[in-house]
């Protein structure tokens, strides 16, 4: 049996229009952060019945009711992340830090000379509402089983033949077979071997092996949102505010995974390269997978602010599920080595560039908060905010539902509850001091958190090569700063801590012979310093 070196193919002269994202991806697109001004970001984001700031445009946009003057305004932040990860007892550390505008826009009032609505405002804001960037590695002492088995479980289950995974002169596996991408990649690599029969596939632990293991994970990216509002109040008691949201997004992930492994079954090799059996030696591979994804997407927000009496506030707003149109590709390559059959035989394969579009639905957003104000000189402010993860939808170019990998969604996933609480304290007329907190809860099922569920990662057409993924766990963020005020011009400053729990799990759980993963803890920390300035007028 000859095995063909099958080279990369350019995705721009022969796009694939299948559609491969997976429940992980649609997760991770779907999330928020803590982004806006230095005030809002000092104060926990607990904004709902507060108003009268330019982050209220992507929060409440009853918010811009309360402005009698117009603004402007911009944000500057520094963010030094640092990731942990934490496996079988062995730790490693990584960094990044990087700045940019967190936020800029402006706000007219409008005088109406009303007594009913004294005023009609409108504002546009750009906002960086999510960022994706996280960076982690991490070292496997000692593995459990191999990525390679579960290839080769699968594939022996899908009864494809090695007919239909080897390439030749006229036939691309990749294109011509509806075998998986990940199999294709593994039979070519070495890293299954057919035994018994053509459709008998075998992966490289067996009883005796042991090994190493290890991976490092970085994601890039963010979400920006372009928001246009209006609103204004009825007899200062009521304020309101409606607005349309413009998202632009963009996620890069690359994940590198290797296995070393002793007294493993690797292939036997004549003199031409093909393949005449196997037997037990030292061999291993590293998996290298890259991953873009890209697009735009639109979404609707409305809001209210009633204030009945000066002290207290109440507020509600609803946001619409963010509908996107996206684009991706992918695409991995693997560098295998043995010991066995030819001494030092390495290989490096590259697999096929996929190129696809579908449709992605965020979750509804729905939020209330309550602010009181005391005398003129302290704030105090506690906000709630629901998300039902589960209810994110995914679908195809052309609106068709993928089924599959939405019932994947509900099976993970589950709502978030978001609390949060923040503090101000004039302590002069022109200083001020914050505090605020944020929590949510885990978006995951506990069976999935525990790493008990079957997780496909190959797509609903199985052109996935990411076997690797992520469980994001619980969040939250301490938050502080500091105000200034003279006349019309105002800076603000803010620190935020923010920590994620999560964990990176090597590839799925499963139920064939010598395939356990192994899933490494993540904690995953932010510091940002952040700085706004602007004027009313």
């Amino acid at each position: 049996m000859k095995k063909s070196l099958i080279t990369a193919a350019i995705a721009a002269s022969l796009p694939l229009l299948a559609g491969a994202q997976t429940a992980t991806d649609a997760f991770q697109l779907s999330q928020q952060g803590l982004r806006g001004t230095a005030r809002f970001m000092s104060m926990g984001g607990a904004f709902t019945a507060l108003g009268g700031d330019l982050s209220t445009l992507n929060q409440n946009p009853g918010g811009i009711g309360l402005y009698r003057n117009s603004e402007i305004g911009a944000t500057l932040d520094i963010n030094m992340l640092s990731g942990k990860s934490t496996t079988q007892g062995f730790s490693a550390s990584s960094s990044m830090t990087k700045a940019n505008c967190n936020n800029f826009g402006y706000i007219g009032a409008v005088y109406t000379g009303s007594d009913i609505m004294p005023y009609f405002n409108w504002g546009a804001s750009y906002s960086r509402t999510a960022s994706f960037d996280r960076r982690f590695k991490g070292s496997i002492g000692n593995l459990q089983g191999s990525l390679t088995n579960l290839i080769a479980g699968y594939t022996t289950q899908d009864a494809f033949s090695d007919s239909d995974l080897s390439g030749g002169t006229d036939y691309n596996p990749y294109l011509d077979s509806q075998a998986s991408w990940m199999s294709i990649l593994a039979y070519n690599s070495f890293m299954i071997t057919p035994v018994g029969s053509p459709t008998n596939y075998q992966g490289m632990w067996q009883n005796g092996t042991s090994g190493y293991g290890s991976f490092a994970s970085e994601e890039k990216g963010y979400t920006d949102e372009y928001a246009i509002n209006f609103g204004g109040n009825i007899s200062n008691i009521v304020y309101w505010g409606m607005g349309f949201g413009i998202t632009d997004l963009e996620y890069r992930q690359s994940v590198y995974y290797t296995e070393d492994m002793e007294n493993a079954s690797i292939p036997v090799l004549d003199n031409d390269g093909n393949t005449i059996g196997t037997t037990t030696g030292g061999g291993g591979f590293g998996l290298d997978s890259w991953k873009h994804i890209w697009g735009s997407g639109f979404n609707f927000k409305i809001g209210a602010i009633v204030r009945p009496i000066n002290e207290l506030r109440l507020g509600f707003a609803v946001h619409t599920p963010t509908y996107y149109n996206l684009k991706q590709e992918g695409f991995a390559q693997t560098d295998f080595g043995m010991g066995g059959g030819i001494s030092g035989t390495n290989q490096v394969n590259d697999g096929y560039v996929d190129y696809f579009e579908w449709k992605l639905r965020t979750p509804w957003r729905i939020m209330a908060g309550v602010a009181g104000v005391i005398g003129s000189q302290a704030i105090l402010s506690p906000d709630y905010e629901y998300r039902p993860m589960q209810k994110t939808h995914v679908s195809d170019r052309d609106g068709y539902a993928y089924t599959d990998i939405n019932g994947d969604i509900t099976t993970y996933y589950k709502a978030v509850n978001i609390l949060r609480l923040g503090a101000e304290y004039r302590i002069s007329p022109s200083w001020s001091v914050r505090a605020g907190y944020q929590w949510q809860s885990s978006p995951v099922e506990q069976s999935f958190e525990r790493g008990e569920e079957y997780v496909y990662t190959d797509g609903p057409d199985g052109t996935e090569t990411t076997p690797s993924f992520t469980i994001d766990k619980t969040r939250q963020y301490v938050t502080c700063g500091l105000g200034y005020r003279y006349k019309n011009f105002y800076a603000d400053a803010a620190y935020v801590h923010g920590i994620r729990k999560g964990a990176f799990q090597t590839f799925t759980a499963n139920n064939y012979n010598g395939a356990t993963p192994v899933q490494a803890k993540l904690s995953d920390k932010t510091d940002q310093i952040v700085i706004s300035a602007g004027f009313k007028f």
